[in-house]
């Protein structure tokens, strides 16, 4: 029977690892006695590089008065959400968000404890948006597609540059609703000034606010002088994808900035002009997510004044061959690879498939079958990804012929016939390695090899 201090130690470790926050506990000496694995996740480090050692032995700070853990222990005070970077063993820079104290006994400090949250994250998008000014690559001639339900799209799009007014890009994922917000940016009076693009669903909810409207120094603990993205993007555009994430109450902070074209940041009391184009984009029906809560109507009214609904692929199917070729163009120079064609069975598959991950799905399926090719100029079936592979009827991929002086096969062996024509055709992409063609033909190794065994017995007949 487990002793009861035995099991209150199993009760309280399997509390600190499923925990949402990282936790590390160091000793007087800075030794550290309690990892969880949240902290593992978030420095990317194992237990045992940590447990039992020297906390300034693992990671590195750029002074030793930085890491929250030593001034709790050398100062003795509690340090309440400051943010803090620094690097693990393997160089990787980490930052996190802290609430550190120390372990008083006897009026002696005998530890510390931190809890942390992970920024790193964000700290990255962070910089990647202090980097994007005036970063655009696409025009209006990157859109391709010559049918009357993209066309429309494009005439309304290029109508729009002539002027500020928001703009809202509707359409499901992969339709490339940022192709076409760079577009406007590129096409407009604004296109020297910053293009900032942000994805909302990536920013977490308790920094979002500072992430679009800027903080002040002092606004809390670690805070600094910091440029929200509406001042970055000032003069320009701001691209706000995914804005149905955002919640409701940050959606009328949202709201307030666009109709007073003036922000303030987070421990300001001053309010700052600000000069920017708003293009939004949602990846669904904004009716639907006004009806389901995830839009608020007044910013939808505010956000609409140019509304541009971007068809799905399967609503434009006489783009689909274009936009294949473009593709495989664009990956024959990336491959230094001279495919030219496309098979009529993979053509026909192209246009009748729904493609659920529209422009986006098309273009990562050439570049999948691209990759199992090699000297070929024609992409057939065998060479599309194995969950494409699948959909295609087997009377869609061609057979190997039968001489014409040879009766007609009967359903036996036509069958046969064509399980060894896909077997040898998955076998040669695969270098003849049984494993792995083995898996991705769904069978076993052993049910590979006793079907090669048949065909070399019935071929020996």
């Amino acid at each position: 029977m487990v002793k009861d201090s035995e099991f209150l130690t199993l009760v309280f470790q399997s509390i600190l690892d499923e925990i949402d926050v990282g936790l590390h506990v160091v000793d007087e000496l800075g030794n550290t006695i309690v990892y969880n694995n949240k902290m593992m996740q978030i420095e990317d480090m194992e237990k045992h590089d940590v447990l039992n050692k020297n906390l300034m032995d693992v990671f590195m700070f750029s002074k030793q008065q930085d890491s929250t853990l030593v001034q709790a222990l050398q100062e003795g005070k509690t340090i309440k959400n400051v943010k803090q970077s620094y690097f693990n063993n393997k160089g990787q820079e980490i930052t996190t968000i802290n609430h550190t104290y120390p372990i008083v006994q006897d009026g002696k400090i005998r530890g510390a404890v931190e809890i942390a949250k992970d920024v790193t994250k964000l700290e990255r998008l962070i910089r990647e948006n202090m980097n994007k000014k005036g970063s655009t690559t696409y025009t209006f001639d990157s859109i391709l597609g010559t049918s009357p339900a993209i066309q429309d799209v494009i005439e309304n799009a290029k109508r729009a540059t002539r002027t500020s007014s928001s703009v809202l890009l509707a359409g499901e994922t992969g339709t490339g609703k940022e192709l076409f917000a760079q577009s406007i940016h590129n096409g407009s009076d604004r296109s020297g000034g910053p293009f900032i693009s942000q994805n909302c669903a990536a920013l977490p909810d308790s920094l979002v606010e500072s992430i679009l409207f800027g903080t002040k120094k002092g606004a809390f603990t670690g805070a600094v002088d910091q440029p929200g993205l509406f001042e970055q993007a000032h003069g320009g555009t701001l691209l706000l994808d995914e804005i149905n994430s955002l919640n409701l109450s940050l959606q009328a902070k949202l709201l307030r900035a666009l109709q007073e074209r003036k922000i303030r940041r987070i421990g300001s009391t001053k309010d700052t002009p600000i000069d920017v184009r708003i293009i939004a984009t949602m990846n669904e029906d904004p009716i639907d997510a006004i009806a389901g809560e995830r839009m608020r109507k007044d910013l939808y009214y505010r956000l609409s004044v140019v509304t541009l609904i971007i068809p799905p692929l399967r609503e434009r199917k006489e783009d689909i061959l274009l936009l294949a070729s473009e593709f495989i163009q664009k990956n024959n120079h990336l491959f230094q690879m001279n495919v030219e064609h496309i098979s009529d069975d993979v053509k026909q598959f192209f246009l009748s498939y729904d493609w659920p991950g529209n422009i986006r799905e098309l273009e990562h399926m050439i570049e999948g079958a691209m990759n199992f090719m090699t000297d070929e100029q024609t992409i057939t079936a065998s060479h599309l990804p194995y969950q494409y592979r699948m959909k295609i009827k087997p009377a869609d991929i061609p057979e190997p012929e039968t001489p014409r002086h040879q009766p007609a096969a009967d359903l036996k062996e036509k069958m046969e016939s064509f399980e060894k024509y896909v077997i040898e055709n998955v076998l040669r992409k695969h270098g003849h390695n049984i494993s792995k063609a083995a898996q991705e033909l769904g069978i076993s190794r052993q049910s590979l090899q006793y079907r090669l065994k048949k065909f070399s017995h019935s071929s020996n007949d």
